[in-house]
């Protein structure tokens, strides 16, 4: 017959005390940042706003948030603004999608090769340090001015980015483990799976996040270069036609749908990590 310890039940009752102690702290302070968020969000709006209607600010140039708004909704009741928002996320989505994929196999292809590695270094921090707006024209010219040449804009952006975070994490994987799995007789291929890819899995899924903003600036710069349809052609449009209220509300919007799309990562970059522990 099991005989309770009155001693290490109180323990057990203290610290399960103590963990729902830590975890309603936690909760409060989340509710504490969220809260200074959206004041200062609503501040800086009703600052807009007030500085817009007292003619503080230029409102030609700077709008404030009741024109913008209105601006939104007329696009959307004239269904206008949905096939522009759906052509920029499509290809934003694709670019990211793309960029990680081809960016990580390419992080993966140089580890494995040494000599691979450093005859490439040189061009992979060159490439890295050119203006990406320049390589617009070009992929115009081969690709088209269309969907294809937008998404290569946005890989030439993401891939380079992927490409040297996760090579990065590849080479900073404690060697004491590679070391281990040598002393028992592991090739190149069991020191990957075994020892690299699992070690730097969290820097992988964090790429992801740095890859949502990375997207989105090279699909809004190839919609400025070639697109007939999307945001980014509606800041344009709204800069040549001196509606700047057009502009500052598709600014909005691209603000809105990039929030949306970064928390969506983070969600499953939670989940992803969760899944291993």
């Amino acid at each position: 017959m099991n005989q309770t310890n009155p001693k290490q039940e109180k323990r057990d009752e203290w610290m399960g005390q103590l963990h729902r102690n830590h975890i309603q702290q936690v909760a409060r302070w989340r509710h504490q940042v969220l809260a200074v968020q959206l004041s200062m969000l609503v501040s800086m709006f009703l600052l807009w706003e007030l500085a817009g209607r007292l003619r503080w600010i230029d409102v030609l140039l700077f709008s404030y948030p009741s024109k913008i708004f209105a601006q939104i909704g007329k696009d959307i009741a004239s269904g206008e603004l949905w096939a522009h928002v759906a052509v920029t996320v499509g290809e934003t989505a694709v670019g990211f999608l793309l960029g990680t994929l081809v960016g990580t196999l390419l992080a993966v292809l140089i580890w494995w090769s040494p000599f691979l590695s450093k005859v490439l270094d040189p061009y992979m921090v060159v490439f890295n340090s050119m203006p990406k707006v320049a390589l617009g024209p070009i992929f115009i010219v081969m690709f088209g001015a269309g969907f294809t040449a937008i998404v290569m804009t946005t890989l030439s952006i993401t891939v380079i980015i992927t490409t040297l975070v996760v090579y990065n994490s590849f080479n900073e994987v404690d060697s004491n483990y590679i070391k281990v799995i040598r002393t028992f007789g592991g090739d190149r291929s069991e020191i990957f799976t075994k020892v690299v890819l699992p070690a730097s899995f969290p820097a992988i899924v964090s790429t992801l996040k740095v890859n949502v903003g990375m997207a989105w600036v090279g699909v809004i710069v190839g919609e400025f270069l070639v697109a007939k349809q999307g945001l980014g052609y509606l800041i344009i449009y709204g800069f040549q036609v001196f509606n700047f209220t057009l502009v500052l509300s598709s600014l909005l919007i691209i603000a809105a749908v990039a929030t949306a799309m970064y928390q969506l990562v983070v969600y499953a970059e939670r989940k992803l990590l969760a899944g291993r522990r």
